[in-house]
């Protein structure tokens, strides 16, 4: 994360030096970053949301249910899914939209799947919440 430059971006108030830092959307993702009922938080600064403004920015749209996926399953998507539960949303885990390092003496992507499966109000597949999601 930090050799990609992941976490350079210069403040959560400015967007000087975000395009092409590292910190800038995927190449994917862009377009869709930029759509209309899109909402973009300021960046969470250790582990879950309780240091950004996620919650009122997804409480002001309306919105109730959460889909997370993300780079470290076992620490800030986990994190994540533990508050957004706490603060009465529904939220849906992607089991292959994350990833966690494997280290001696643990497979962290499983730890964070055990507890997703104990905590979260669903675990599925990218296709399996895509399919729902074009049945809405």
């Amino acid at each position: 994360m930090h050799a990609v430059g992941m976490f350079d971006r210069k403040g959560a108030l400015t967007s000087d030096g975000f395009e092409g830092s590292g910190a800038d959307w995927h190449a994917s993702l862009k377009p869709l970053s930029e759509q209309d009922g899109v909402v973009v938080t300021s960046p969470h600064k250790v582990f879950g949301p309780e240091s950004n403004d996620l919650v009122l920015q997804l409480r002001k749209q309306g919105i109730d249910k959460v889909v997370l996926g993300g780079m470290s399953a076992n620490l800030c998507v986990e994190a994540h899914m533990r508050e957004l539960v706490e603060q009465g949303f529904e939220v849906a885990c992607v089991s292959d939209a994350r990833a966690a390092a494997a280290l001696p003496g643990g497979d962290f992507y499983q730890a964070a799947m055990l507890n997703f499966r104990m905590i979260a109000s669903s675990v599925q597949t990218t296709d399996e919440i895509v399919g729902q999601l074009k049945n809405l």
